[in-house]
């Protein structure tokens, strides 16, 4: 290919990724499948490299990230980032206008009302057209400089062209993860068995604020911009800005309006009520503004809010539900939170089968007894919560909720120390979910690096007995055989306070019937969501016939189900069914209710109550039990366990001893750690004072230090890894320097360098005798400032009067003093 023929080809790739990217952010549609889309941004990448002179700034290929940000530095804000005021009420708003009359002294004036969206307040400062910063909301005054993050985000754009651009100007905006985004990577997640993400505004927060932007660049952000700043910005009406910022390509959502008085203010309140139900986002209200600057301007401030503009919020919907049961679900911290099991309600456009108790003090605070008639809320929450009984619905005779005293995981004690809400389970070394949250530290990529092993595989190892420690982990590579076939723990099981097992409805169905496929299940369900259980059940017999597959055989199944539910009197908790009811199907035969119920008292799986029972089954019976099983271990699956499990041996000390899981023992502390004791017996030989030589340790992390060595399980662990052959030793080439050259100095780098990427020059300057420092302090012999220092940073270090210094001058410096 030509120069010529390269351009010209580099130009239409570009024209092709930005229109795309217009659809998809802008119009919310596609024309091009995802793979398709990543082989044109990989033909222009690919061509870029072969001809960098055609690469600009702008380029779509720019937007991939790669870039690692170790620390974020911060920045003030030109203009500071109010918050509004908010109002709940017609009332509210009312006197608002009020104020912005007798404050301007005529009603001469218009709103500008939009969308309050439900993301990421950031500023994005352009200079000659270019953006060259982007800061985060902060306190307000200023916040962390997430650039290179902000890059990745397709709809912002890197460079402005168009007329009257202002040499220099700010636009805010709210980014924001579009909820069918949220729920791929939820999807994608699950099937990796990672945790899931817990809602899309708290993704989009981590997001802005990962590290690494090539992973922030798959994440699709999106954002909306809702205001324009500069001296000279040539306006004087914010519907003017918002159209101007429009022209230069900047996202703005199309729900705004322009009011000329509080009525039609109100007007489009209750046009967007239930249409913003609609939006790609969680929106809780509307935003009104004063539309004239001038006016804005004469209005003023108060201290920490303008007098030109406020919030409204639309109230949270709330409805009439049923509480059936209560589930005690465990944290990886062991703490206990009650969540209620309730009859369907349609709140916000979703159906609500669960909502939040919190803790104990919110069940004595509501006063739930059993069966109670509950108002159910929706507001900015994903798990809904209940705001109050209904008592005259309560029924003659029902019996307060009592909290429960043992830990529904593992049967220890709950404990609930003083001061604090929330109980606790103190089992700390074997209740399967805390166990849990130890493992999966020790397994992270900065840590042992085993991805083989996502969170629902180490349940399952943990539930049925074959971990309970990191250390065991190293011991299955001599069960392999045993791991075929093992049922993994997923979403289709849940657990009573008492500790009976269940199993989601859809499985359930599956298995008792023949002919039916799950997916037609699934959809049957789907349809059906807003019914209470029985209504489903019944509704599913006419499904049965319909569908015409072994009519008589099915229905007498559900049938017999269908009498037992009423029969058995075990806790009630919709989309569930209790597994020793489900099973009783199958084996009545063989066994009673009674010992069903039993024998599935705090069991993990059916796999696990089918052992337990050990009945000589027929093949058919079999066959339905395989399909109430959860996904079992496969023999792949397990190949790459004892792959991952084997390499991370190599994993070297300072890895080994961040996985340890040492309380307050971060990432960086365990790199200073081990380059100054060289291994953990020296760790743990040292004294208070030694420790505290190490720049970062405090007193708190000396006693975390003290308190897991102090402790004989903990010691047993370490030994039996030392015995699997894992590094507690620093390696002789991580200790290697290669001078002496900046021995005794204290170093810190910021900005862009020229010669060295953020790791590489930590390493360079450890690797000369010197101590790299991550934070501005008096201590610090020098900074080496490089291109685009951040601003505060080089305020603080003038006013420490600590010494700056450009890359040439540290080289010289390091070559200077190699040669003496």
């Amino acid at each position: 290919m030509t120069e010529a023929q390269a351009q010209s080809r580099i130009e239409e790739l570009t024209r092709q990724i930005n229109y795309h990217n217009h659809l998809y952010y802008q119009e919310d549609t596609i024309e091009i499948s995802d793979f398709e889309f990543d082989q044109l941004l990989e033909e222009l990448i690919r061509l870029e490299s072969e001809f960098p002179q055609f690469l600009t700034p702008e380029s779509p290929s720019q937007r991939v990230g790669g870039t690692i940000t170790k620390e974020f530095e911060t920045a003030n804000h030109e203009y500071r980032m109010l918050s509004l005021g908010n109002t709940y009420s017609e009332e509210e708003l009312l006197a608002f206008d009020e104020r912005v009359a007798k404050g301007l002294e005529h009603r001469n004036y218009e709103y500008f009302c939009e969308m309050k969206f439900d993301g990421v307040a950031i500023s994005l400062v352009y200079e000659n057209g270019r953006l060259v910063r982007a800061v985060t909301r902060g306190d307000g005054t200023k916040g962390d400089v997430v650039t290179e993050n902000i890059k990745t985000i397709r709809n912002i754009p890197l460079h402005i062209k168009g007329e009257n651009v202002p040499e220099k100007f700010e636009v805010r905006g709210e980014i924001f993860l579009p909820r069918k985004e949220f729920d791929k990577i939820n999807a994608e997640r699950e099937a990796a068995g990672d945790p899931l993400l817990a809602n899309p505004r708290n993704a989009a927060s981590g997001t802005v604020k990962m590290q690494d932007s090539s992973i922030v660049a798959k994440r699709r952000l999106n954002c909306y911009f809702y205001q324009l700043l500069g001296d000279n910005i040539g306006v004087e009406n914010h519907d003017q800005a918002i159209k101007l910022i429009e022209s230069w390509g900047f996202n703005v959502s199309q729900t705004y309006t322009k009011c000329s008085s509080i009525k039609e203010v109100f007007e489009y309140i209750e046009k967007w009520r239930e249409k913003r139900l609609e939006l790609p986002l969680d929106t809780d209200g509307v935003v009104l503004k004063v539309n004239n600057y001038d006016q804005r301007e004469e209005l003023g401030f108060t201290a920490k809010i303008p007098r030109w503009a406020i919030a409204y919020k639309y109230k949270a919907e709330s409805s009439e539900s049923r509480l059936l049961s209560i589930t005690y679900q465990v944290g990886r911290t062991g703490a206990i939170t009650p969540v209620a099991n309730l009859s369907p309600v349609h709140l916000a456009g979703t159906t609500v089968k669960r909502a939040s108790l919190h803790n104990a003090n919110e069940i004595l605070r509501l006063g739930l007894h059993e069966g109670d008639a509950v108002l159910v809320e929706k507001g900015g929450e994903i798990i809904p919560k209940i705001t109050g009984v209904v008592e005259s619905k309560r029924a003659e005779g029902a019996q307060p909720i009592q909290y429960i005293d043992y830990c529904p995981e593992c049967g220890t004690a709950l404990e609930r120390k003083e001061g604090e809400a929330k109980h606790f389970c103190p089992n700390t070394k074997s209740c399967p979910p805390q166990v849990l949250g130890k493992i999966e530290h020790f397994l992270h990529k900065r840590a042992m690096d085993i991805d083989s092993l996502g969170t629902e595989r180490i349940k399952t190892l943990i539930d049925q007995g074959y971990i309970k420690n990191p250390a065991d982990l190293y011991t299955l590579q001599d069960k392999a055989d045993e791991l075929l076939g093992l049922e993994m723990s997923q979403d289709q099981y849940e657990k009573s306070d008492d500790g009976i097992l269940y199993i989601s409805l859809n499985k359930a169905l599956f298995a008792l019937t023949e002919g039916i496929a799950l997916s037609a299940i699934n959809k049957f369900l789907e349809k059906h969501a807003e019914l209470e259980l029985e209504a489903i059940l019944e509704k599913f017999l006419e499904f049965i016939r319909a569908t015409n597959k072994k009519t008589a055989q099915n229905t007498g199944t559900i049938k017999r189900l269908i009498k037992e539910l009423e029969e058995v009197k075990l806790p009630k908790m919709e989309e569930f069914l209790p597994v020793p009811l489900v099973l009783h199907q199958f084996l009545g035969h063989w066994v009673d209710m009674d010992k069903l119920i039993k024998v599935s008292m705090h069991q993990s799986t059916v796999h696990q109550i089918m052992l337990r029972l050990n009945l000589p089954l027929t093949t058919e019976v079999e066959d339905r039990i395989k399909k109430l099983k959860a996904n079992t271990f496969q023999e792949g699956v397990i190949s790459n366990m004892m792959e991952g499990i084997a390499s991370s041996k190599s994993q070297p000390f300072e890895k080994v001893l961040f996985a340890l899981g040492i309380r307050n023992i971060g990432e960086n502390t365990a790199q200073l750690l081990a380059k100054h004791f060289k291994s953990l017996d020296n760790i743990q030989k040292a004294t208070s004072d030694q420790l505290l030589e190490v720049n970062g340790v405090g007193e708190t992390l000396v006693n975390s230090i003290f308190d897991y060595f102090a402790d004989e399980d903990n010691q047993k662990i370490i030994q039996e890894l030392k015995s699997h052959g894992l590094n507690f030793e620093l390696a002789e080439s991580e200790t290697k320097l290669e001078s002496n050259a900046l021995e005794g100095m204290k170093i810190l780098a910021s900005g862009k360098l020229q010669h060295f990427k953020r790791d590489e020059i930590i390493d360079f300057v450890e690797s000369h005798g010197g101590q790299y420092v991550k934070s501005v302090s008096k201590a610090l012999t020098f900074i080496i400032e490089g291109e685009d220092m951040g601003p505060s940073k080089k305020e603080k270090a003038e006013k420490l009067g600590v010494k700056l210094i450009s890359e040439e001058e540290f080289l010289q410096i390091a070559g200077k003093n190699q040669n003496t």
